[in-house]
């Protein structure tokens, strides 16, 4: 940052070139926008548990209306990796703020139209159709959302004193915006009847997302382009194919990262949005201890990806990843342990340090798997590598999960599938190099 600002200071005054916005203003811009693209990804996750059911597959039994509504939010893991390869060429090629505006902009159109849509009972087939189809808006434009963000705050930071500390912050952007939805949904489900939420107090969260929408895209339309882009933009160094030259050259990393983040991906949905499912089925408890659940485990999130960020800075990437991974496989059976309890007590604190511990699994990944790409492809690398996961993680979990339950009438196959998981994770994270301190220039 200090040459950055030596060089905007020793610029003639006639020339009156625009001073390179603070680190903190790119985390910051970089955060907000984020926050709201995961507010709008969450809202449909909470919806699709606990309103899409009845509204838009209604004519299926009740445990395949749930199936089908949780593959319509699984759906968007699978299109993130397209988004990612679409998003992550433009980012390599175009810049990396483009991608951040453009992406904005596509999630909260999406979003908006969401809570316009009319239910089956209305529209008849036509309205599930157009559901999937907007969830696949959604997944495009937040596969190619986290490249932009991540790299435009690694970038920021070539030499990466601070970089997995500001990473952490485009990482904290999820539970921020898991926090948001849920309050939002909780809010309205308190404010209004059951008969009301089901007709018209849904739509709330969906359309209200206009606004937030706006506040972002002001906040990311004032900032300047990454100096790394910049620099081998003028020096005309941008990859002509970076898709293929990543499929033909950087395998290995976009494997390495791919299984890094595939457990941390299956954790985050069995410790979270599964208790929304599993909570009032299983269990008859009420659904807004499902809510206040995943509100706990957003918290611990927030609380544990800046020290975990932070922490990956002093001692490392790999070791962070590594002692979350195994934390999270002991951790895995205890919760359930506590859960099937059915004390509100023990299950807020299972769920507090299940999401503390994917905090450090998930926090150095905004600078880990962006270290891993040299810069003419690091948009499209990591942006793949990152999404891709999904496919393999958060777009199956609910249709293993939730047949695993009702199938055996017990939490632990649930258990034993996420142990497995983040046993890949260690794999991978010991086969890979460490990356904290290497230069991004």
């Amino acid at each position: 940052m200090s040459a950055l600002s030596a060089s905007s200071a020793a610029a003639p005054v006639g020339a009156r070139a625009k001073a390179p916005p603070s680190m903190k203003r790119v985390a910051g811009a970089s955060l907000a926008g984020t926050t709201l693209e995961f507010y709008d990804h969450f809202i449909y996750g909470s919806a699709a548990a606990l309103v899409f059911p009845k509204l838009f597959f209604s004519q299926a039994s009740p445990l395949t209306a749930t199936l089908l509504s949780l593959a319509s939010y699984g759906v968007a893991f699978v299109a993130r990796p397209f988004g990612a390869a679409l998003f992550g060429a433009m980012g390599d090629k175009l810049g990396r703020k483009w991608v951040l505006v453009v992406t904005l902009l596509m999630m909260g159109l999406s979003t908006f139209a969401i809570g316009l849509l009319p239910s089956t009972a209305a529209a008849g087939v036509m309205a599930p159709v157009l559901l999937v189809m907007l969830r696949v808006l959604q997944g495009l434009a937040l596969g190619g959302e986290w490249g932009g963000a991540a790299l435009m705050v690694n970038e920021f930071d070539p030499n990466g004193k601070r970089r997995g500390f500001y990473g952490s912050l485009v990482q904290i952007a999820a539970p921020i915006g898991l926090l948001l939805a849920n309050g939002v949904f909780a809010l309205v489900t308190w404010l209004v009847s059951e008969e009301a939420f089901m007709s018209w107090g849904w739509r709330i969260p969906f359309l209200s997302s206009a606004v937030l929408i706006a506040v972002g895209l002001y906040i990311r339309m004032g900032l300047t382009e990454s100096p790394l882009f910049e620099k081998m933009e003028k020096e005309g160094k941008q990859g002509h194919a970076p898709l293929m030259e990543v499929l033909r050259h950087h395998k290995k990393a976009v494997g390495l990262a791919l299984g890094s983040r595939i457990g941390s991906d299956i954790a985050f949905y069995v410790f979270t949005l599964f208790l929304l499912v599993y909570l009032p089925q299983q269990l008859q408890m009420a659904r807004s201890i499902g809510l206040q659940a995943v509100l706990v485990g957003a918290i611990a999130q927030c609380i544990g990806i800046p020290l975990f960020g932070h922490l990956s800075d002093k001692i490392g990437r790999r070791p962070v990843l590594l002692g979350g991974a195994i934390a999270g496989i002991v951790w895995s059976f205890a919760f359930f342990a506590l859960v099937n309890t059915k004390s509100v007590a023990l299950i807020m604190v299972a769920a507090f340090v299940a999401m503390f511990i994917v905090a450090a699994m998930f926090a150095p990944l905004a600078s880990y798997i962006p270290e891993m790409f040299p810069t003419k492809v690091r948009c499209t690398g990591s942006s793949i590598g990152f999404q891709l996961a999904g496919i393999f993680g958060g777009a199956p979990a609910p249709l293993i999960v939730v047949p695993l339950v009702a199938a055996f009438g017990s939490s632990v196959p649930v258990s034993i599938y996420l142990a497995l998981s983040l046993v890949l994770v260690a794999v991978c994270v010991m086969a890979a190099s460490e990356t904290a301190h290497k230069r991004l220039d």
